[in-house]
């Protein structure tokens, strides 16, 4: 047995045991790293590289755009920004079937595009569509699914802060890149799910209401141009290189702010506090996870498990459509039972040399990831957004799963289709000179 070989299942079992164990993560990834690269060097070399790859691996000036698009996001969702972009989705929704459900849909795009957080996105706009939902008499469960399934647009459509961890771990990815090539697939991710809500709509007879006048729509409109503009200030601002991605998650910050306290006054200072800790305590988690995962980064090049698993997955087949199809199972797979930040530092090291070798740009890489491991937000048993879009949608998740699989039928269809049709994540980017 090789000694890569033998490194890698000493991690990812041991990685294992911790984790069914209830070890924390960041621990786990540590203890778990240390004691592989043990038959290698001795335990002081081995413990002191490890304290070392932690503080390199988190001083790099990119990673503070983490904690500033925290924090903006944090702003957002208690700044009655989701409130103004509900009405606002509301304009295009009109009264087809399943009108509010698809103002839903709507809405989580939006607000992912502004917050970036899945999780935000489904707590905002399930608190405030579901009761209205409600009223005109939609099925819990039906109305809860369609919040959970669209919630993780956010986390494609930019900003995204897990698409600044694809860039550091995968060795300098341009964010502004990563952003473009984002639009579309989580555009067309929320576009499958509108379609399943379409006719589960129209066999339920759900119909909205609610008509908006000439006057109440353009109010609506014009409520709603300073949370829109934000998008344009900040994504534009990156990618015409106005500021970096750093710059632009602190003019998040400030634009938020201004938005909530001065123009919408949603937000009091005496507040401000509270969210300040909330962001803080958030960023330490994350940037603490990183740090540690620079660990295992390092053990496994200095092993050379990567180029292990690439010649083992390549001894498979060379088939580059059966590779993806592999790697595309794996991550779902990985999605089910890990966040997305530690599988994102700890696969794509892995991954990501075999998608090289088969000709497979790495921005293309990155979306086709990040899209896998977002499905895994919204499945058990450690879906952070399915739990939160149960908890304010009022229901229990053996009562959501069901509507929720004809949702992972669609958005699958789109996984392999962002898999498998390489501009529909490069077009944009190439379009702004970024490939």
């Amino acid at each position: 047995m090789s000694i890569a070989v033998f490194c890698g299942l000493v991690i990812f079992v041991l990685l294992a045991v911790m984790l069914l164990a209830g070890v924390p993560i960041a621990i786990a990834l540590a203890v778990s790293s240390i004691c592989a690269i043990l038959p290698v060097l001795n335990l002081g070399a081995s413990v002191l590289t490890g304290a070392q790859r932690i503080f390199s691996g988190i001083s790099v000036f990119s990673l503070l755009a983490i904690p500033f698009f925290i924090l903006a996001g944090n702003i957002m969702n208690k700044g009655g920004i989701a409130i103004r972009l509900i009405n606002f989705a509301k304009l295009f929704t009109g009264s087809i079937p399943g009108a509010l459900a698809h103002t839903n849909a709507v809405a989580n795009m939006l607000f992912g595009a502004i917050s970036g957080s899945g999780t935000a996105a489904a707590s905002a706009m399930g608190s405030i569509i579901g009761p209205i939902e409600d009223e005109e008499g939609y099925d819990r469960d039906f109305s809860a699914a369609a919040n959970i399934a669209t919630a993780p647009t956010g986390l494609l459509i930019p900003p995204s802060n897990v698409m600044i961890t694809f860039s550091l771990v995968s060795g300098g990815t341009s964010v502004a890149a990563l952003f473009m090539a984002g639009y579309i697939p989580g555009i067309l991710w929320g576009l499958a799910c509108m379609v399943v809500i379409y006719f589960f709509a129209r066999k339920k007879g759900y119909r909205s209401t609610e008509r908006y006048t000439g006057s109440e729509k353009v109010k609506v409109f014009f409520q709603a141009i300073p949370c829109l503009f934000m998008i344009i200030v900040v994504i534009g601002g990156i990618i015409s290189g106005i500021f970096t991605a750093t710059e632009g998650s602190v003019v998040a910050v400030v634009y938020s702010m201004v938005l909530s306290i001065f123009f919408y006054k949603s937000i009091k200072l005496r507040e401000l506090p509270k969210i300040f800790l909330d962001s803080a305590e958030m960023t330490g988690i994350i940037i603490f996870l990183i740090g540690v995962s620079s660990i295992m980064s390092w053990v496994m090049a200095f092993t050379g498990i990567p180029t292990a698993v690439s010649e083992a997955m390549l001894g498979i087949s060379t088939n580059r459509y059966v590779i993806l199809f592999i790697i595309n199972i794996l991550l779902l797979i990985v999605g089910t039972f890990m966040d997305m930040t530690p599988a994102c530092l700890i696969f794509t090291p892995i991954f990501l040399p075999i998608c090289r070798a088969l000709g497979m740009n790495t921005i293309h890489f990155g979306i086709m990831m990040i899209f896998n491991l977002c499905i895994g937000t919204i499945t058990p048993p450690v879906g952070t957004t399915l739990f939160v879009g149960v908890k304010v949608g009022k229901t229990k998740i053996e009562q959501v799963i069901r509507p929720l699989l004809y949702y992972f039928g669609a958005i699958f269809i789109v996984l392999m289709l962002v898999s498998y049709i390489p501009q529909l994540s490069l077009w944009l980017p190439g379009l702004m000179g970024y490939v």
